[in-house]
């Protein structure tokens, strides 16, 4: 597994698999980070409430089980190990833990007709737990990533504590010069939430990074539905037409941000735009 390549400048490119193949109906990013209590309710079982005080010490059990059945007919499978960060990460996101959003300026706004074309914004310089992975398709490459990522983000760090989640989570992909295809190499990477950006707990997983992304200009595009390799290139390919200059920025390295689960009536994301050095 690749531990390179995941500044938020986009690093050096990977080698396009050149197929632009996906598998339909794949686990997703969102998928794995947003199943809850409710979601459960919905199961058949009933929900958690019902079956009384019992079910606290099965639920752990009862969350993996559930990741597992959904994850494996998509062709992903959820490991016995990520039944506490399933159990941390779902209490925690539904209880006093509130999502921070990663801070920016905002430079311009260009709009047409009342509707957002796209924002030019600044980002400081700050420290970013990322992994980068070489899978055959962009779900199952974020998939594998984000569970790595969660078993960091719950406790498994040198500090011995849950994180706390930040928002957006973003995934850098690499294109071909004519964007027709995704690279298999693709990065998650995870914003140190505030409290920990002046000394960044250490992953015990020697595939996460920990790397301190320079202060950058990036030009967004938000984009509602689904994250896969075809709608990805699709906003690639629409944000290179409505940039004014689209040549200031990187032209095969660009970043996904997804700020909502699938849950979500109308999951919002963002295509970013990486101005070159």
């Amino acid at each position: 597994m690749d531990r390179g390549g995941c500044r938020l400048n986009g690093g050096g490119g990977g080698d396009s698999d050149g197929s632009g193949s996906r598998a339909h109906g794949m686990i997703t990013l969102e998928d794995l980070e947003s199943f809850s209590e409710d979601q459960l309710s919905d199961s058949g079982n009933g929900s958690l409430e019902e079956e009384g005080e019992t079910m606290e010490d099965d639920e752990p059990d009862r969350l993996l089980h559930y990741w597992q059945d959904v994850a494996r007919g998509h062709q992903v499978e959820v490991p016995r190990d990520m039944a506490t960060p399933i159990q941390q990460l779902t209490t925690n996101n539904h209880g006093s833990h509130e999502r921070e959003s990663i801070p920016f300026t905002l430079i311009t706004r260009k709009e047409k007709c009342g509707e957002a074309l796209y924002e030019k914004r600044h980002y400081e310089k700050a420290y970013w737990a990322c992994i980068t992975v070489h899978e055959e398709t962009y779900e199952q490459s974020i998939c594998y990533g984000f569970m790595k990522l969660m078993r960091y983000i719950c406790q498994q760090n040198s500090s011995g504590s849950y994180l706390g989640m930040t928002i957006p989570i973003v995934t850098v992909v690499r294109t071909d010069d004519m964007h027709h295809t995704l690279s298999r190499s693709v990065t998650v990477a995870y914003y140190l939430p505030t409290p920990h950006q002046v000394q960044p707990p250490l992953p015990y997983d020697t595939d996460i990074v920990i790397e301190e992304w320079s202060a950058t200009i990036v030009y967004t595009r938000p984009f509602a539905g689904p994250t896969n390799e075809e709608t990805i290139l699709h906003q690639i390919n629409i944000m290179a037409e409505v940039l004014d200059s689209p040549g200031i920025c990187l032209n095969d390295s660009f970043i996904v941000a997804g700020y909502t689960n699938p849950a979500a009536a109308n999951r919002q994301n963002e295509i970013w735009f990486v101005e070159r050095r």
